[in-house]
């Protein structure tokens, strides 16, 4: 599976911060659960790629 591929799965998507200074991305499907932390820093710079993915896929609205 590819970024281009779609999927029928259903996930659900938390972002707050830790209370060890981190910044968690919880991510909850069917029976898995993905509990991402990152530095603020790192959050900061994957914050960066998705505002840029975000304006690259608005662009390419038909």
């Amino acid at each position: 599976m590819g970024i281009n591929s779609e999927s029928d799965i259903e996930a659900n998507l938390q972002i707050g911060p830790t209370d060890q200074g981190m910044v968690r991305l919880y991510i909850e499907a069917q029976s898995i659960e993905i509990p991402m932390d990152f530095t603020p820093e790192e959050a900061e710079e994957i914050a960066s790629e998705i505002l840029s993915a975000a304006k690259i896929a608005d662009s390419r609205k038909s």
